[in-house]
């Protein structure tokens, strides 16, 4: 006879996609996680170095003055409208360099932490995550010389100026898609990581980073836009430029499609690799 007191048996139910679910809802209990592995990585970038924080004004501005030099002044590709060719090229090394730094720290990012995966429980997505904080501070780094370059050839930016921060996201979302499918593929294949660096050196000169994207002969406009930098780049360059750099709703247009498949690719692949994280790592 069993007691008053005894408990009801309980029952489990198995709903589909419960797993998925929690999964997201770990993402936002793991926050504090979040915050302090990035903090970890920005403190780690800027300890003990010689040039600290301004290598996040070194490197970008350099790169603006070469290719200034060789593609403004040497091969005198035009410029878009009447903007100074320096500004130009830096408008679009920004989101091109932020898309960079999470591509490449993030793909390398799940190895760089294996003794932290193979003993504790979280989502494993916070650690590509964590490493946008450390490219957006660059980001602002690098902001700041642009701001300047603006007031030394006088350009005023017009009222797209505050759609800037919608390009930024987009560009953070551009580059977590392949760096989560890299992320988890270097975990399994170890010299995948010599080939990050070279895509995106690569990708630095079919970017319309250089040169303006207009110089692309018309036939070759629509392949040229499946690079989804190419609608960023143009959306950073309508923000600071206005009037000299028109936005091109149809590169715009599809590069939205691409981030959107890439997220949907990166993730899924992601996903589906992290439950080997911790054997195979």
């Amino acid at each position: 006879m069993t007691s008053p007191s005894s408990d009801p048996p309980r029952t489990l139910v198995l709903e589909a996609g419960r797993a998925d679910l929690q999964y997201w809802r770990d993402l936002w209990r793991y926050r504090e996680l979040f915050f302090i592995l990035a903090w970890r990585d920005v403190s780690i970038r800027y300890k003990q170095t010689v040039i600290g924080l301004a290598w996040a004004f070194i490197r970008p501005f350099m790169t603006m003055v070469v290719f200034t030099v060789v593609f403004g002044k040497i091969a005198k590709l035009p410029s878009e409208g009447a903007a100074p060719y320096a500004v130009m090229v830096f408008a679009g090394l920004l989101p091109w360099t932020l898309f960079a730094s999470i591509l490449s720290d993030a793909s390398t990012s799940i190895v760089g932490n294996s003794n932290l995966i193979s003993k504790v429980y979280f989502p494993r997505l916070i650690i590509p995550l964590s490493t946008v904080l450390v490219a957006l501070i660059d980001f602002l780094v690098s902001l700041a010389i642009l701001a300047g370059l603006m007031i030394w050839y006088g350009v005023v930016p017009g009222w797209q100026i505050l759609l800037l921060p919608v390009f930024v996201v987009l560009a953070v979302l551009c580059s977590i898609g392949p760096a989560m499918w890299a992320a988890a593929v270097l975990v399994k294949y170890r010299d995948f990581r010599f080939i990050v660096p070279f895509v995106t050196q690569i990708g630095l000169y079919i970017s319309p980073v250089g040169f303006s994207g207009r110089i692309v002969p018309e036939q070759w406009q629509l392949l040229y836009s499946l690079n989804p930098m190419v609608g960023i780049i143009d959306g950073f360059r309508w923000c600071i430029l206005g009037g000299h750099n028109p936005l091109d709703g149809q590169a715009f247009a599809i590069s939205m499609v691409v981030i959107a498949l890439l997220l949907w690719w990166g993730g899924r692949s992601f996903r589906r690799s992290e439950r080997a994280f911790a054997d195979v790592i």
